[in-house]
């Protein structure tokens, strides 16, 4: 396991992330729970467990739209069938995909163990799935797909067990059973193959939280009275693309009286004197993401709103405190407040607000803590897990409120914490300001008035 981070390159002269050791290890992870499961084959259209299962991307533009697919079953390693030329890529710069079979690791007449035989077909195959319905549906593009997995789940003569999916649109659900497939549930083979990070996925998730490090620091120096929401969004996007991010997933930026209730959408508000203003950064470094939150105050902060922030600080740090192999998700959960302390009728009401859940190739992945769920189903945390935890307090003067994220890779002894833009007690950012007297005070509870006795609070 490893929390390094290295340059985004691949040198010579120091061992870094190993790519082949990635693809190598997340296959045997989702092979192992398949095999533990009762399905013979699992069938994703999630381009998260697609690049899980076959280490293949065709690029975020096409994240929403299920339009290709992939088979892993017990015998075979995956088969995947790609949108255009794609798959043609695959064949020319994705050799893994023209590797094992059970029965090839099988043959008596290999050289080694784990020597192969090539296979007849490639595993790179051309084939598009219904373009979420656009296609006519008398194009029967639907049941060429359900006939594709057919002929291969007949091959290796799994047709009459069942078939793990983790997501699908209706007619491929309806061509598949009427190709005589049980379909069942695969997504959480998925998710519990992918639960565990290897030491590579751990790298990988770690580099991707320094370069939010890095979007902090910029973000930091740019926040003053007169900036836009908008415009934070789009320093955030560009520094993170400047480091070699894949995906700019979203930036959420919320500032002033947007602060509570959490609207979980940016704006193009005005940043104010005095506003709190807190933001969650959601990107992806090779495919892996991050969610990670910081509160700021711009030019000062109120009272109220220092206090919402230790609240939230408190909370993340208890939490914090007890994360170590062994310990489950409601013992974490049990530290945080219940929802009705903090404003909100239930549970299910204040639902991501005292929150967490397990990041990788998503940003919501097992294990996922919530005092919705937690308690009447506990996870175990594993060496290994990583995920993110996120507090939230609302200010006592109704309209700010403080959000704080980590991420936490669960270490043998406890857990390390990879996300490093300082975060223990509240920043101030923007312009410092001088009176006569010297600078003003970084936590004022008016901005006007001060020079009256009802300004001063009846002092």
């Amino acid at each position: 396991m490893t929390t390094a981070t290295f340059g985004t390159n691949q040198v010579d002269w120091e061992q870094r992330l190993d790519f082949d050791k990635l693809r190598t290890d997340r296959l045997a992870n989702l092979k192992k729970e398949l095999e533990k499961s009762q399905v013979g084959a699992l069938l994703a259209f999630d381009f998260s467990n697609i690049r899980y299962m076959s280490s293949t991307h065709i690029g975020t533009w096409a994240i929403d739209k299920a339009i290709r697919f992939a088979l892993v079953t017990r015998k075979t390693d995956p088969i995947v069938w790609d949108f255009g030329s794609a798959a043609k890529h695959h064949k020319l710069y994705n050799p893994w995909l023209d590797t094992t079979t059970a029965e090839a690791d099988a043959d008596p007449h290999a050289p080694h163990h784990g020597a192969v035989r090539p296979r007849a077909e490639s595993g790179a195959r051309a084939g598009i799935s219904t373009l979420r319905g656009a296609f006519n549906p008398d194009a029967g593009i639907a049941d060429e797909v359900a006939s594709k997995i057919k002929r291969e789940l007949e091959k290796y003569g799994l047709l009459n067990e069942p078939l793990g999916i983790d997501i699908v649109e209706l007619p491929i659900l309806f061509a598949l059973q009427r190709a005589g497939i049980t379909v069942v549930d695969g997504q959480q083979i998925f998710l519990n193959a992918r639960a565990i990070k290897t030491g590579e996925e751990i790298g990988l998730l770690t580099q991707a939280a320094s370069m939010v490090d890095a979007a902090y620091e910029k973000l930091y120096e740019f926040l003053r009275p007169g900036v836009k929401e908008n415009e934070a969004v789009g320093l955030v996007s560009k520094t993170l693309y400047d480091l070699g991010s894949e995906y700019v997933e979203g930036v959420n930026a919320i500032s002033g009286e947007r602060c509570s209730p959490h609207p979980h959408v940016y704006s193009d508000r005005l940043i104010r004197p005095g506003d709190p203003a807190f933001f969650d950064i959601l990107h992806s470094y090779q495919g892996y993401r991050t969610c990670y939150y910081r509160t700021f105050a711009v030019g000062s902060a109120s009272r109220a709103q220092h206090d919402a922030y230790k609240r939230a600080r408190e909370y993340m740090d208890r939490a914090i405190a007890l994360v170590r192999p062994g310990a489950t998700t409601a013992d974490i959960v049990a530290v945080w407040p219940k929802a009705e302390e903090f404003g909100f009728a239930n549970e299910e009401a204040a639902f991501a607000l005292q929150y967490g859940h397990g990041v990788g190739l998503s940003i919501w992945e097992k294990p996922i803590f919530s005092r919705l769920v937690s308690f009447d189903h506990p996870e175990v945390l594993v060496e290994g897990m990583v995920f993110a935890l996120e507090t939230y307090w609302p200010s006592s003067d109704g309209w700010g409120a403080a959000r704080i994220e980590e991420e936490v890779v669960v270490t043998a002894t406890g857990c390390q914490v990879i996300t490093k833009f300082p975060a223990e007690d509240l920043l101030v950012a923007g312009q410092r300001y001088y009176a006569v007297g010297g600078p003003l005070a970084l936590e004022r509870d008016s901005q006007s008035h001060l020079n009256t006795v009802e300004g001063r609070g009846g002092h």
